[in-house]
């Protein structure tokens, strides 16, 4: 079979490293491209690139870049948590999957489901948070969105109780 694309929607909190954990024991296999997808807000203080980069999100970050903190949070803006980071580059040797960063400013639920379209994915794993009814109503869920607008598969991992 040939190369596919797994995304994971990433905002390196607890339940996006349960999520990158699952896809790498679960999902991912030879070959395959591992791409984590992070979404910043809009309208943050960006240098000229990442202004480019608003509509169509920056260009796809290898590994070895992204691992490296001061090119990432200077040129991108985000901070990768070291356990994310450890369980993807343990991924990349084991597993000899190609890991990759996308970034995307805006709405979450919206720029997730274009991720799915532009990158393109074959499937898709979130994290859930968990929040309770009533946030859940107030704020809308980003994992319930994505799984009833997304073109292609989602997955959608529990966080495991603490």
């Amino acid at each position: 079979m040939g190369e596919r694309r797994v995304g994971v929607a990433v905002d390196f909190s607890a339940c996006s490293r349960a999520a990158v954990k699952w896809a790498v024991d679960n999902v991912a296999r030879k070959g395959d491209h591992l791409i984590l997808i992070t979404i910043l807000p809009e309208g943050r203080d960006a240098g000229t690139e990442t202004q480019l980069w608003e509509v169509t999100g920056s260009p796809l970050i290898p590994l070895s870049e992204f691992r490296d903190p001061n090119i990432v949070t200077k040129k991108y803006g985000t901070k990768p948590d070291p356990e994310t980071l450890e369980i993807v580059s343990l991924a990349a040797t084991q597993k000899e999957v190609v890991v990759l960063l996308k970034i995307f400013w805006g709405d979450a639920r919206e720029k997730l489901c274009e991720a799915v379209d532009s990158i393109p994915l074959d499937c898709l794993i979130v994290g859930n948070r968990g929040l309770g009814k009533l946030k859940r109503a107030i704020l809308g869920s980003v994992s319930n969105y994505v799984v009833n607008h997304s073109s292609c598969p989602v997955t959608v991992v529990k966080q495991p109780e603490a």
